[in-house]
């Protein structure tokens, strides 16, 4: 079994989730706190080398015709800054209304980080 970790990226919040390539289903790890989009790097590598992940996902926040945005052009760099610290293969995940459909769930960031961890999980099946 190999996990994959999910990140909902955001300026305030960053959520987390973890999956797993078995089941195909994920669940929230835990929404870490963000200055303008930047987390605390050391907190985030430790939840990284806990989960020893396969793979890093990262939702990307695109437009409903699917253009991109400023928080597009954020999400990116977030994602490849992910990657050089980490060594490992991160992937975008289209997340337009995952963040909507955990907060209309009564969920949180990481609730969104693990639809973006499915949305990947049943794609690359």
């Amino acid at each position: 079994m190999a996990y994959v970790l999910a990140f909902d990226f955001g300026l305030r919040h960053i959520g987390v989730a973890a999956g797993q390539t078995v089941t195909r289903t994920a669940s929230p790890v835990a929404t870490l706190r963000a200055r303008d989009g930047k987390p605390d790097w050391p907190e985030l590598t430790k939840l990284v080398a806990e989960w020893n992940p396969a793979r890093l996902l990262v939702g990307l926040p695109l437009n409903m015709d699917g253009t991109e945005s400023e928080m597009s052009e954020r999400a990116r760099r977030f994602a490849a800054e992910l990657a050089r610290r980490t060594g490992l293969p991160t992937d975008l995940v289209d997340e337009r209304l995952t963040t909507r459909a955990a907060t209309e769930a009564g969920g949180t960031h990481a609730h969104a980080a693990a639809l973006i961890a499915e949305t990947w999980l049943n794609e690359h099946r």
